[in-house]
C-alpha cells in the first residue's frame, strides 16, 4: 500500500517495472489517493494512465522551469548557487583526515550542510 503514486516513482517505465517486480513476488500494489489496485484489470489500466499523466506533468514543469531560468539568465537575474569558498579549508580537511573531528562536527564548525561538506572533501581529495 502506498499513499500516492507520485511518491513511488517519477516515470511510467519505472512505475511499471516496480509493479512487475512486485507481481513476480506475489504482491499487488494499492494506491490510496488514486484508489488503484493492481490486482484488477481496471486498476492496471488506471495505473498506466495516471503514471503517464504524472510523468507528463513533471516533464512539463521541468521544461517551464528551464525556460524561466534561461530568461532570468538573459536578464542577468539568475546567477545559480554561490560557490562555497572556505579560507584555509585544507587545515579543516587535515583535521578530518586525521580523525580529530567527525563530518558532523566539521560541518557545524564551517556552517555548511553535510552534503556541501562532502563535496568540499571530494574536491580537496582530487
Amino acid at each position: 500500500m502506498i499513499h500516492d503514486l507520485s511518491r513511488l516513482t517519477r516515470s511510467t517505465k519505472d512505475l511499471l517495472d516496480i509493479v512487475e517486480q512486485l507481481k513476480s513476488k506475489g504482491v499487488h500494489l494499492v494506491s490510496n489517493k488514486e484508489n488503484i489496485d493492481t490486482n484488477t484489470a481496471t486498476g492496471k489500466l488506471m495505473l498506466t494512465m495516471i503514471g503517464a499523466i504524472a510523468e507528463f506533468e513533471r516533464d512539463n514543469m521541468l521544461e517551464i522551469q528551464r525556460e524561466g531560468i534561461a530568461i532570468a539568465k538573459e536578464k542577468g537575474m539568475y546567477k545559480g548557487r554561490k560557490a562555497v569558498d572556505i579560507d584555509g579549508f585544507d587545515k579543516f580537511y587535515q583535521r578530518y583526515m586525521n580523525r580529530e573531528v567527525s563530518k558532523v562536527q566539521l560541518a557545524k564548525e564551517l556552517g555548511v550542510s553535510r552534503p556541501t561538506l562532502d563535496k568540499l572533501i571530494v574536491e580537496m581529495g582530487k
